[in-house]
């Protein structure tokens, strides 16, 4: 799907409603096809992203697991240490 879009679930701490709507603005982007839309689509544009960002944070806070919370710190480190390898 789309490479910004990050796993959300299972943090600590867990994920702010910033990151829930920057998730939702990548997939609105994604799905139509354009980064900004046009003044005649950004109701529906901006409608799309509250909604899923919304749906996006009911199902965070449903979900359960018996695993232990991720650390933001350790998921990062470990992503810059495969771009490096990648890149390199």
């Amino acid at each position: 799907m789309c490479r910004n879009i990050k796993p959300l679930f299972n943090f600590d701490p867990p994920a702010t409603d910033d990151e829930i709507h920057d998730a939702a603005l990548q997939f609105v982007r994604k799905v139509s096809g354009t980064t900004k839309p046009s003044k005649r689509n950004e109701v529906a544009f901006e409608h799309a992203v509250s909604s899923i960002a919304a749906c996006a944070r009911e199902l965070l806070d449903s979900l359960e697991t018996s695993q232990p919370p991720r650390d933001r710190e350790e998921v990062a480190a470990k992503a810059r240490a495969r771009t490096a390898v990648r890149f390199a």
